[in-house]
């Protein structure tokens, strides 16, 4: 009993890490998803000036990793927890001040950013968390500027193993909402397996 409590304390620090172990598993993170992060930004296909949005930023690789690699891109990392936004600014504190970055603490399905804002909207590893994805996609939509694109990636199995239930998630609720909503040009994409966990992204576009 006791060490399925801490299994379920230390699965819920994944999904909002707290304290100096949230700080720790923050970190651990960064490590271990540099495959999903790298290949992520190469689906975004990134243009000078591009506008950037991550939602569920964690430790802010993935924003530094923008940064080094594309000038005169401005990012913003959002997150749920206070303790891996204090990680990613400091992470990314010389563009923060030079105003190229911004990070700032919130809710997916209440984003804190006028209509029409950014010109990419991604997020790695956070779907499965998604309380009401109808509500997420349709801030994803209003955050995004007229011909803006969006690239949610995440892991649907292990091994041999396949995820049913974000699976599901993805084909019923997902690209449906999406669709309605008026979302075009939307796709799932295979990416490399990474730690033997199999990637996929959907992707898709506004009109």
């Amino acid at each position: 009993m006791v060490q399925k409590r801490l299994q379920t304390w230390i699965d819920s620090q994944y999904e909002n890490p707290r304290g100096i172990v949230g700080t720790y598993i923050g970190e651990k993170m960064v490590r271990q998803h540099r495959v999903e992060v790298d290949w992520t930004i190469e689906q975004l296909h990134l243009q000078p000036d591009n506008r950037v949005l991550d939602l569920g930023c964690g430790a802010g690789d993935a924003l530094a990793q923008m940064l080094r690699g594309f000038d005169h891109v401005h990012v913003t990392g959002l997150d749920r927890s206070p303790t891996i936004v204090r990680s990613a600014l400091r992470r990314n504190r010389v563009d923060v001040q030079a105003g190229r970055a911004e990070v700032v603490v919130g809710d997916l399905g209440t984003l804190p950013f006028p209509n029409a804002r950014f010109d990419c909207v991604f997020s790695i590893h956070t779907l499965y968390f998604w309380e009401d994805v109808p509500a997420v996609l349709s801030e994803i939509d209003r955050v995004l500027a007229p011909g803006g694109s969006f690239v949610i990636t995440y892991c649907d199995g292990k091994g041999d193993v396949t995820w049913d239930g974000i699976a599901a998630i993805v084909r019923e609720q997902f690209i449906p909402t999406a669709s309605a909503l008026g979302l075009t040009d939307i796709v799932e994409t295979r990416g490399p397996d990474s730690r033997d966990y199999h990637t996929v992204a959907v992707t898709g576009r506004k009109a």
